[in-house]
């Protein structure tokens, strides 16, 4: 696997992302991992307990050291508090990202201030030759995020992948990536 060179922490204008830790997990499963509003259109099942966010942690740690997971926190630059989280999945050099924002900080620009600063940073890594992403096509306010993100509407997938935490049924999804 091809480790990436990825800073641990990223600064913005308004947060900070910074590599995942164990300490994180009540304020992610408070602030949008329980929240089934927020983890409708995420792959992974919403969390029940304090416990299934300690699980994801002990994957997601030391996925960033093996160089194929690369999650962190996204934290309010004001206060540290935690308010969604960012992952890359490296798949030798092909790039697949996704995040969450809590459902109390929608609509003021932290999931684009967060792709804003994480992407430009994968562009620049001549290892990488893909950065893309799929979303649920029922997603308007991600869908607009990548817009704004610069990235392009490469395909519409027909039932093309089953949300958890939407009764598994296959749902049409849109593939977008970033013009390189």
């Amino acid at each position: 696997m091809q480790h990436l060179s990825i800073p641990e922490v990223l600064t913005a204008e308004r947060i900070i992302l910074q590599r995942l830790r164990y300490e994180d997990a009540e304020e992610m499963f408070f602030a949008y991992a329980s929240k089934e509003e927020a983890t409708r259109f995420v792959s992974w099942p919403t969390h029940r307990s304090v416990k299934d966010t300690r699980q994801f942690l002990l994957y997601a740690i030391p996925a960033w050291s093996k160089g194929h997971d690369y999650t962190f926190s996204i934290r309010l630059k004001d206060s540290y508090r935690l308010i969604g989280s960012f992952g890359i999945i490296n798949d030798r050099g092909k790039i697949q990202f996704g995040y969450i924002i809590s459902p109390t900080q929608w609509g003021r620009g932290y999931a684009t201030e967060a792709c804003n600063t994480v992407l430009p940073v994968l562009r620049a890594m001549p290892e990488v030759y893909r950065i893309g992403t799929f979303v649920d096509a029922d997603n308007v306010a991600s869908i607009r995020v990548l817009q704004k993100c610069g990235l392009v509407e490469e395909a519409r997938l027909p039932g093309w992948f089953r949300f958890v935490n939407q009764n598994n049924q296959p749902k049409d999804c849109i593939l977008f990536k970033i013009p390189l």
